[in-house]
């Protein structure tokens, strides 16, 4: 029910934002302010509040609930090997179609190049802000954006904390996990303190959705209210391209799910569609990740020792929408301004190369927070001899893909705790049917059965 409450916000979000849209009167305006009040400031702020906290206790309860350290090392490595194959499948999807379908040079081709530098000028107007974070990461080298990541995974564990740098919080919580493991019967009076906070977060994310409905209505209200529809039409074989190759890659990632996780697609889909719609309005999978454990947790009952390790990692690391998306967005704007200045004069073989390695790569270090994609596609574009300063024309449809990336990256996230859970975990496997889960179990393993008992 609370589901459907959600999807029932957005509609009625969307609905509101269409009435809204381009109106400048009062009332229109103290809307789009309510809106933005609830949505983005109190529902985003608060999950983004536990997100940090949950990130290291989860890990830390995944990683000592583990019973032996073969199976760290086989939930670690099956993780790993999983986000970079689904990534590297993203990628590879949206150079297949945007290559065929060639969006660049369709549509408004002509009319796009002659009123570039006009174009541009109002689109930075408008969008500054993120003219100033491409700026900012316009000189920026692979090896410079390497050492930056290292700088984030290295630091001090309390201002990783403080200033919710994920790399960061996932280094230390996983060095602490594997300490605690070490020391063996020392650390067995601590974990019973982390499994008793990282339930209380859970709790707290509970109260925080149980308002969902309302907060993501206003989420998507002022969504469109702002961005509006008509900036879809300049650009619209650009985003047809997007939006389709991330429908086939959905349509992978359920492949997977039935055929490697042996688990029902239908199934798996109910399970996570409360994430799903949050990653959607929020745009975030950071500030979606409470929610997807939840879900992970609850609906598709995987275990916790492979979640809590699982999903905190990919909300990270795991980015199939936006590594999809950096590659189609490259190869558009090729297309588009071939032969301008600051423009490869053709694509071949070898660059489509670079782009693949570097659009993986680069989506690794993206942060998963809105608007990262448009940063790290600067490294993609640098790569290749795209000048920068034409990623400018896709800001004003930005926000509305981003939407369909980031709702993307979270399913493979839950996607990717389905199919380690089936490998390391003997009582997952063979998992299949309507339910996806065993027969007469209702879900549940002996495990969790005798930990509530």
């Amino acid at each position: 029910m609370r589901t459907l409450s959600i999807f029932i916000g957005m509609a009625l979000g969307a609905v509101l934002g269409l009435l809204l849209e381009g109106k400048t009167g009062g009332l229109a305006r103290n809307l789009v302010f309510v809106c933005d009040l609830f949505g983005s400031t109190v529902f985003i702020g608060a999950l983004k509040m536990i997100v940090a906290p949950l990130i290291f206790f989860s890990i830390l309860a995944g990683l000592t609930s583990l019973p032996t350290r073969g199976e760290l090392w086989n939930i670690g490595w099956r993780t790993l090997a999983y986000y970079l194959t689904t990534t590297s499948i993203a990628v590879v999807i949206g150079l297949i179609l945007v290559l065929s379908i060639q969006p660049g040079k369709r549509g408004a081709r002509e009319e796009v190049r002659a009123k570039w530098e006009e174009q541009r000028t109002e689109l930075v107007k408008e969008y500054g802000d993120k003219e100033k974070k491409i700026e900012t990461a316009k000189e920026q080298t692979p090896a410079e954006a390497i050492r930056d990541n290292l700088k984030q995974l290295i630091v001090n564990p309390f201002e990783a904390l403080s200033t919710a740098n994920s790399l960061g919080i996932i280094f230390f919580a996983v060095l602490m996990g594997i300490a605690l493991i070490m020391v063996g019967d020392a650390a067995k009076p601590v974990l019973p303190v982390i499994e008793a906070v990282n339930a209380a977060i859970m709790k707290l994310t509970a109260w925080i959705m149980w308002a969902a409905p309302f907060f993501i209505f206003c989420l998507v209200a002022s969504l469109l209210a702002k961005q509006g529809t008509q900036v879809l039409a300049s650009l619209a074989w650009y985003v047809g391209t997007v939006i389709g190759g991330i429908a086939i890659h959905v349509a992978v990632l359920l492949a997977i799910v039935g055929i490697i996780g042996r688990r029902s697609p239908f199934w798996f889909l109910r399970g996570i569609r409360k994430a799903w719609a949050v990653a959607f309005a929020t745009r975030s999978s950071a500030a979606t990740l409470p929610v997807t454990m939840d879900c992970v947790h609850e609906e598709l009952k995987v275990p916790r020792k492979v979640a809590d390790f699982v999903l905190p990692l990919g909300a990270t690391m795991n980015m199939d929408g936006t590594a999809l998306y950096e590659g189609v967005a490259v190869l558009f704007l090729i297309q588009l301004f071939q032969g301008m200045p600051g423009v490869p004069m053709e694509i071949g073989a070898v660059m489509t190369v670079i782009i693949f390695l570097t659009a993986v790569l680069a989506s690794i270090g993206a942060a998963a927070v809105p608007d990262a994609g448009l940063i790290t596609m600067v490294l993609v574009a640098n790569a290749v001899g795209l000048d920068a300063a034409y990623i400018v024309l896709i800001f004003p449809v930005d926000a509305f893909l981003d939407m369909f990336r980031t709702s993307t990256n979270v399913m493979g996230d839950a996607a990717g705790t389905v199919v380690v859970a089936r490998y390391v975990d003997p009582e997952a496997v063979g998992w299949c049917g309507d339910r996806g889960h065993p027969p007469g179990e209702g879900g549940r393993s002996r495990r969790s059965i005798r930990a509530r008992s």
